[in-house]
């Protein structure tokens, strides 16, 4: 599970970037059109949520503790772009990609065994 969770990290490091420029575009249009979505907002929100997990899974990918918190950022961030989402549709996507992550390291966390040294 260590390879796992250091190559999920990775993957959220890379996705935050894809999901911040989707999502500050995605304000800017909210913005414009003056519908009153905050899905740009929730999707700005779930990208540094992601980043933040992807952080902690890859530093402390050998730990129960950090599994554990990187699944629950990855859990705060699903909760807010599933709850959130409006004319910001790829957000949806984003927010399952995240429970899923969610599920993985939480998952990990609970099954983690501690290593006699």
């Amino acid at each position: 599970m260590k390879t796992a969770k250091m190559i999920i990290g990775i993957i959220s490091m890379v996705l935050f970037i894809i999901i911040a420029f989707q999502s500050c575009a995605a304000g800017i249009g909210n913005t414009l059109t003056d519908n009153g979505e905050v899905s740009g907002s929730a999707g700005t929100m779930l990208a540094f949520c992601m980043l933040i997990a992807g952080i902690v899974g890859v530093a402390g990918r050998k730990s129960k503790g950090a599994s554990i918190t990187a699944g629950c950022f990855y859990l705060i961030g699903g909760l807010l772009g599933i709850s959130n989402v409006g004319s910001f549709a790829d957000l949806m996507i984003w927010s399952v990609l995240s429970l899923i992550f969610a599920a993985v390291f939480i998952i990990a966390g609970i099954m983690h065994k501690k290593t006699e040294e």
